[in-house]
């Protein structure tokens, strides 16, 4: 630990946010947001999570060494919850990290985070791996997955720090907490670094990243569902509407061609029933989001399960990339 900590916390930084909020009686008022991030690079380039600079008039770092810098917003991902920073030091200064791989992560292996919680520089914690492939659900917000789950104490300040394995490379972006209390009880979250590594390239290439999409929208089916409508099947999307000229439009799926009633509800009816995609069952919308994000890119080839007119057949589909909001 003592080593890891030696090595790795000169790389983390104390990231400020300056959000300029408008009173009716008091007009603009300064606000601050204090929080973490890691130096990737001899260039300057920083990660740390979105929420930290969403929004943010100005954003400073300040260095282990106690050096203040103006930091510029290089990219930013909401979904991922990810942002770039740049400052200019010399490359003599900095201090980076090394990014490790999460497609192998045990529960019960070695979690450390450092970070700066409620402004203590440079706080080490320490705890193992508590799950993975958790699914974060956020209030206006696409759900998050495959989150790493750790017991590891993050606090608010450790956004955007790494986690590391008992080797002090990167496994993660420590993102969030689930807390009755608005503190550590043991339960955090971090972005597993596999999705940095996708992502961060293309926020310092283009400043975003660009999300695969297959351009349509569609029910849950259940059992009730199925028994209502008379479906064919009991899990799966039953499609409701394809957008145009979007890669499910191209792929001829098809979208209802009437309305039904079950229930209480009006529903749009006689769609393609999506079941598997490359050969996954999907019985969600969050399903479908989840695998698109984090086993595929935007070009890809994918062979999608459906049902049409009661009969299973495959249909080849290219992702596309969404549209940006």
């Amino acid at each position: 630990m003592i080593h890891v900590y030696e090595r790795v916390s000169p790389a983390v930084v104390h990231i400020t946010s300056k959000v300029i909020q408008y009173s009716f009686f008091w007009g603009p008022i300064p606000q601050e947001g204090t929080g973490s991030g890691f130096i990737i690079d001899q260039e300057g380039h920083i990660v740390t999570n979105n929420h930290m600079v969403e929004g943010a008039e100005e954003v400073e770092v300040t260095l282990a060494d106690g050096t203040v810098l103006p930091a510029k917003v290089i990219g930013t991902d909401p979904y991922n919850d990810l942002a770039v920073l740049k400052v200019d030091a010399p490359a003599a200064q900095l201090t980076s990290v090394e990014l490790g791989s999460s497609a192998n992560l045990r529960v019960g292996q070695r979690a450390i985070a450092i970070g700066n919680p409620f402004g203590l520089d440079r706080t080490l914690t320490v705890g193992v791996i508590s799950s993975l492939g958790r699914i974060i659900e956020r209030e206006g917000e696409l759900p998050l997955g495959e989150a790493i789950q750790t017991d590891a104490a993050i606090n608010p300040g450790n956004s955007g720090g790494p986690l590391l394995n008992s080797q002090g490379q990167v496994i993660g972006v420590n993102t969030a907490i689930q807390s009755p209390t608005g503190g550590s009880v043991g339960i955090g979250f971090a972005v597993p670094v596999d999705t940095v590594k996708r992502v961060v390239s293309e926020l310092i290439e283009k400043g975003y990243y660009t999300h695969p999409w297959l351009g349509f929208e569609a029910y849950p089916i259940g059992p009730a569902l199925a028994q209502g409508l008379d479906l064919p099947v009991e899990k799966g999307l039953l499609i409701a509407r394809i957008y145009r000229d979007s890669p499910a439009h191209r792929a001829g799926l098809r979208g209802a061609d009437r309305e039904v009633r079950v229930g209480n509800y009006t529903l749009l009816a006689g769609g393609d029933i999506v079941t598997l995609v490359n050969g996954t069952p999907v019985t969600s919308m969050e399903d479908l989001t989840i695998y698109l994000e984090t086993k595929t890119r935007v070009d890809d080839k994918l062979t999608l399960t459906i049902w049409r007119d009661g009969k299973e057949q495959q249909v080849e589909i290219t992702v596309g990339e969404r549209p940006m909001r």
